[in-house]
């Protein structure tokens, strides 16, 4: 059985998003992935876990990180709409673990008619969840996302919590996409 060393383990993460808008879908996804600074790379989408001893940091430096035609691994949440008017949101979450040694988790959440305050609420509330019952935490999902917050906080077992959203707005005859995006990086 392969050590973890020997397993493809993310060292870096960086959090970005973005929005397109075009005629097509397919190009206004891509205007969204070059607005979040990533449509050069190819990208490959995985699930939600943030690996032990990963290290947070900004878009700028990610983006310096990026090789163009690369394969990268990311979580990344999308929402189109082509109906004028329409609220479109994306957002991922993090929960990161006070002991570096254990993994956290990270969310996705794509929806309509959420406001960014919304969908960046419910990403970071999805991943302190998961990550809480894996760490033995329970707390009860009736309260407002503050106070579970603060439950989560003050248990001492989990560190930071955080959120990357975008919302927009559909416009006449146009696509319009968003995307949230967690880039993964190795050495």
């Amino acid at each position: 059985m392969p050590s973890i060393s020997d397993a493809l383990v993310a060292k870096r993460i960086f959090l970005t998003k973005g929005v397109g808008r075009h005629r097509y879908q397919l190009k206004s996804f891509e205007e969204a992935l070059r607005d979040a600074g990533v449509a050069n790379q190819n990208l490959v989408q995985v699930s939600s876990i943030l690996p032990p001893k990963c290290k947070i940091i900004s878009k700028e430096a990610g983006l310096k990180e990026l090789v163009p035609g690369a394969i990268a691994f990311c979580v990344m949440a999308r929402c189109d709409t082509n109906e004028h008017g329409r609220l479109v949101a994306t957002s991922i979450g993090m929960a990161a673990p006070k002991d570096k040694n254990n993994w956290g988790y990270l969310s996705e959440v794509h929806g309509h008619g959420m406001n960014e305050q919304q969908a960046g609420d419910m990403a970071e509330d999805l991943a302190a969840e998961m990550l809480g019952t894996t760490l033995g935490l329970e707390v009860d999902p009736n309260t407002a996302w503050s106070e579970r917050e603060q439950a989560y906080k003050s248990s001492g077992l989990i560190i930071r919590t955080s959120n990357c959203t975008q919302a927009a707005r559909g416009q006449k005859s146009l696509w319009t996409t968003t995307v949230a995006i967690a880039m993964f990086l190795f050495d």
